[in-house]
């Protein structure tokens, strides 16, 4: 049987226009949380629309170029020191603010991917697995996936002993080693334990060899 794909069902319960809103990014080490909302056209969806998750990056560029081109689009960043003064479930509520007003146009209503809101007056619904059912959220996923991938392989090229571009920041044992090696950069959440123990080593490691 065939994996079922996400559908316009939810979308087809609301008023239009309708925007569906996804996030990527909240568990690495470093770089930006990016949320996306994207409003599908009425007609010329581009086929293929998936959970980013399940496609692979060449595939998310491709939809992601076809989105860009076809629907309406907001993008919201927020970077890793927001990151850590607001903690990350706040900036994740931040950045879907920010990609929901990035659209240029009100949406009727707004489909998230999770099951809590950012506190906005928007007439939204919270769908649990939503880039999975939704086609407007699994659109916003792809968006914001590959944004945020465009992001951490540009910062890759500053900071390449973190290997960024195979691990997009996440905390993988090649991240952790170098962050051991070579401490922290400007782009890592310093609220995240393992960025924080690696400051606290190399503190550690100051004060010995000065003592």
């Amino acid at each position: 049987m065939a994996a079922k794909r996400p559908s316009l069902r939810h979308e087809k319960l609301c008023l239009a226009p309708v925007a569906g809103v996804d996030e990527a990014g909240c568990g690495p080490l470093a770089g930006p949380v990016v949320a996306a909302a994207v409003i599908l056209p009425a007609r010329g969806v581009p086929r293929g629309i998936d959970d980013s998750k399940k496609l692979p990056a060449t595939e998310r560029a491709r939809l992601c170029a076809r989105l860009l081109a076809c629907a309406v689009v907001g993008v919201g960043i927020v970077e890793a020191d927001e990151i850590d003064r607001l903690n990350i479930y706040w900036a994740r509520m931040k950045a879907m603010e920010l990609a929901v007003a990035a659209l240029g146009c009100e949406p009727a209503h707004v489909l998230v991917d999770g099951n809590r809101l950012p506190r906005w007056s928007h007439a939204a619904t919270a769908i649990v697995g939503g880039d999975a059912l939704s086609l407007s959220i699994a659109a916003a996923s792809i968006v914001a996936k590959h944004t945020r991938d465009q992001i951490m392989l540009a910062h890759a090229e500053s900071y390449p002993q973190y290997d960024w571009h195979s691990n997009k920041g996440y905390g993988c044992p090649a991240h952790r080693r170098a962050l051991a090696e070579h401490g922290v950069t400007p782009l890592h959440r310093r609220s995240f334990a393992p960025v924080a123990q690696a400051i606290d080593l190399l503190s550690l490691s100051c004060h010995t060899a000065t003592a």
